[in-house]
């Protein structure tokens, strides 16, 4: 079988080398020997497996909103449609921690807490069962998200971790209600009263995460439940007592959809560099805060910003991303400056 080479940087200049069979994607080719990468949904659709690639290569079917054409002009890649017909490198834009050993884990545990934080938001909290290697810890990253599954469905669906490392086993979600969701419809009964408490989880797994540049100035945007990987980064920023200046401009669609999440608070006194901005598209009678998205209030603040430019932090929907994109663009800065993972349905 013909196989073409593949040299994986990543952001921290470990290099794993690959040989790549003809036909088979750079996700797969890991994956069989024993890499799982930051990727998820397999199908082009999700945007989590971006990199940059150089030498002789095919991109097969993937949707635009997952890989922009301006991106892929530009040479990047979804690595899981990349497949190499002759010698490449590939540059990730994630260090070598967020590349699995053995692919993601999975660990079985209880729903403890579930607590309405909005109007259609919850906060869980999982206690998960001791794992015979690991014991009872839960390690992970700041940025990345688990794939969630009922006991005896096969189903699974993302969600980002709200938490940091835990050393005893608790993982901490921030999930949207959906009408007719398939995990946040098992929520709604957990709420009533009915289901089975016990949950499955799939990680952590994913690239999204802080990013080492001096004491450049952190800036976070983050609209609904796309709070949950900015708090799981601010959380471990607190945690390292980093002093970094940081703003989180969060924005919701109406005062009802308006967190109430004791960690916010906490976070301001833990982080004392930290500032917190909140503001609502559509208010009402009862708002007396900021209007608007979360991105005006981050195109405000570029504008009156004097001193060390910021690097800005956005994990959500492709609209979203974009937008940040172009304020920064718009204020005249490197687009280097964005760190961003892009969230669709998959």
């Amino acid at each position: 079988m013909t196989t073409h080479p593949v040299r994986l940087v990543t952001s921290d200049r470990v290099v794993l080398d690959l040989d790549v069979p003809e036909g088979t994607s750079v996700v797969e080719a890991a994956a069989d020997a024993g890499f799982a990468l930051p990727a998820q949904c397999r199908q082009g659709t999700c945007g989590s497996c971006h990199a940059t690639a150089h030498g002789d290569h095919r991109l097969g079917p993937h949707s635009p909103a997952a890989l922009p054409p301006q991106q892929e002009a530009a040479g990047q890649v979804l690595l899981c449609r990349t497949y190499p017909r002759g010698p490449m490198e590939v540059t990730t834009p994630y260090p070598r921690s967020r590349v699995l050993d053995g692919g993601p884990g999975r660990r079985e545990g209880t729903v403890t807490d579930l607590v309405r934080v909005a109007r259609d938001t919850v906060w869980v909290r999982v206690r998960l069962d001791p794992d015979p290697q690991t014991g009872t810890g839960y390690q992970l990253e700041p940025g990345q998200f688990v794939e969630v599954q009922v006991p005896g469905d096969d189903r699974r669906r993302a969600y980002s971790l709200a938490g940091t490392s835990s050393w005893d086993g608790d993982a901490e979600l921030l999930i949207r209600l959906l009408p007719d969701g398939y995990f946040s419809g098992h929520l709604v009964g957990l709420l009533d009263g009915r289901g089975d408490r016990r949950v499955v989880l799939h990680g952590p797994m994913g690239a999204f995460g802080l990013r080492e540049s001096g004491l450049r100035p952190r800036w976070f945007v983050a609209g609904g439940t796309g709070l949950a990987p900015v708090l799981s980064l601010l959380r471990r920023m607190a945690e390292w007592g980093d002093p970094h200046p940081a703003r989180l401009f969060l924005g919701v669609t109406t005062p009802q959809d308006v967190p109430r999440l004791p960690v916010l608070a906490d976070l301001v006194t833990e982080l004392p560099t930290l500032s917190i901005e909140r503001c609502v598209r559509h208010p009402d009678e009862t708002w007396e805060g900021l209007t608007g998205t979360p991105v005006d209030l981050l195109t405000t603040a570029l504008a009156a910003h004097q001193g060390t430019v910021p690097d800005v932090y956005v994990c959500g929907p492709p609209g979203l991303v974009d937008s940040v994109a172009s304020a920064v663009a718009e204020a005249g800065l490197d687009p280097d400056h964005v760190i961003a993972e892009r969230l669709l349905p998959t």
